[in-house]
């Protein structure tokens, strides 16, 4: 009896090395920059190793993050099972990091979005950098021919997309009221106290969009003519913050090349990033197409363009230069893969649009999916001039083609 009694001790002693390894007091995570540039941006763990190694057993269960200097920082669990930290790394170096189970401290939520059924179905998103919407079916059966993607510049790194609409919607009525009973004035100085299209302090709607793709919204090419899509049909927020926004977009069923054809985009914004990540894909197509995206071209500046390579970047002028007196920088960039640049005019120069500069993916098979990424920035904040733009794309893509590393121990 006795024997048996010290070999089931012996047994038991024997498996709690494993039995430990499973199940650990902390995750340890080293994240390597093998770029000489400093780095600050979100790294992407898989969650399920994470709580598997902690014997997390349940989504209501809590982490803290911990980095080196015994700071919590900011995560998030997102929809399809990434943990994200973020990060910052210098030049070739490395950044350890602590996971625990625990309640964690209040986190500042930098991005978010929702849809605004108030304003024409918006769905509009914003981080610490800039903010963008898109327009949805309220607009289009107002038959307003609005296809793109908005850009909303901000000079801060707190949220104002809400305030903002609150703001602009509040107000309607009101100087509505007032024109009608003949008091223009009086109308004017209150919308121009509360519009969204002045900058009250800190940014403002300035960006023309029209029937074009403003920037970034994807097309197919039908013998080089760009076939523009319309106002999203259907959405779901996947992500909405702390770190990152993701929607999921299905757009109108149209007639290509004898294939009934519909759009899907799924949507990414990060913290600190001036870029959102986009993949899309069309249901339907049997034949290869050519799919692009791009920016488009003002009259009041078509010099400002600057092609190269899988970028297509832009200093647009606004919807009044001459009184705005600043610039915004735009872009889309398709870092891997074959891909084309190029100009595509406006037929008949209408609406004040001049072009586009355009990337182009050409010969996708049905069902390939497109992942590039459009985004945006402001002479008034974070990009002084098309030079530090041009600087902050380059080393954007050089961040995509060399990412951080991530190891778990």
């Amino acid at each position: 009896m006795k024997k048996k009694i010290m070999n089931s001790l012996l047994t038991a002693l024997f498996l709690l090395p494993s039995v430990a390894h499973a199940q650990q007091d902390v995750v340890i995570v080293t994240v390597s920059n093998p770029t000489d540039m400093q780095r600050q941006e979100l790294v992407e763990l898989d969650a399920k190793t994470v709580k598997e190694r902690l014997g997390v057993c349940c989504d209501r269960c809590k982490l803290r993050v911990i980095n080196a200097v015994r700071q919590e920082v900011p995560y998030q669990l997102t929809y399809d099972g990434k943990l994200l930290i973020d990060v910052s790394v210098r030049p070739k170096g490395q950044a350890r990091f602590t996971i625990v189970k625990g309640e964690p401290r209040p986190m500042k939520t930098v991005v978010c979005g929702r849809q605004y059924p108030e304003r024409v179905d918006d769905i509009a998103w914003e981080n610490d950098r800039g903010a963008y919407r898109l327009y949805g079916p309220a607009l289009q059966r107002n038959k307003e021919r609005a296809f793109g993607n908005d850009v909303w510049v901000k000079n801060t790194p707190d949220l104002v997309v809400e305030q903002r609409y609150e703001l602009e919607l509040s107000n309607h009525a009101a100087i509505v009221a007032l024109r009608e009973a003949g008091n223009t004035a009086a109308a004017d100085s209150l919308e121009e106290l509360t519009t969204y299209h002045f900058d009250h302090g800190y940014g403002l709607d300035c960006y023309k969009v029209g029937p074009s793709l403003g920037c970034g919204a994807p097309a197919l090419l039908d013998n080089g003519k760009i076939v523009f899509p319309y106002c999203y049909t259907q959405y779901e927020i996947l992500d909405n913050g702390p770190l990152r926004f993701t929607v999921s977009l299905t757009y109108e069923t149209k007639e290509f090349h004898g294939d009934r054809v519909t759009e899907h985009r799924l949507l990414s914004l990060d913290k600190g990033s001036n870029f959102n990540r986009q993949t899309v894909w069309y249901e339907g197509v049997t034949k290869p197409v050519d799919i692009s995206s791009g920016v488009v071209i003002h009259n009041e500046d078509t010099t400002s363009v600057w092609l190269k390579e899988n970028m297509a970047l832009y200093a647009d002028p606004t919807d009044n230069p001459a009184a705005q007196n600043f610039q915004i920088y735009v872009g889309v960039i398709f870092p891997y893969g074959q891909v084309e640049t190029l100009r595509v005019p406006n037929e008949g120069a209408a609406n004040g649009i001049n072009g586009h500069a355009l990337v182009v993916c050409r010969g996708v098979q049905p069902g390939e999916r497109v992942t590039y990424y459009w985004g945006s920035a402001w002479s008034k904040y974070d990009c002084r001039n098309m030079q530090e733009w041009l600087l902050r794309a380059a080393d954007f893509q050089n961040s995509l083609r060399n990412p951080l590393t991530v190891s778990i121990e």
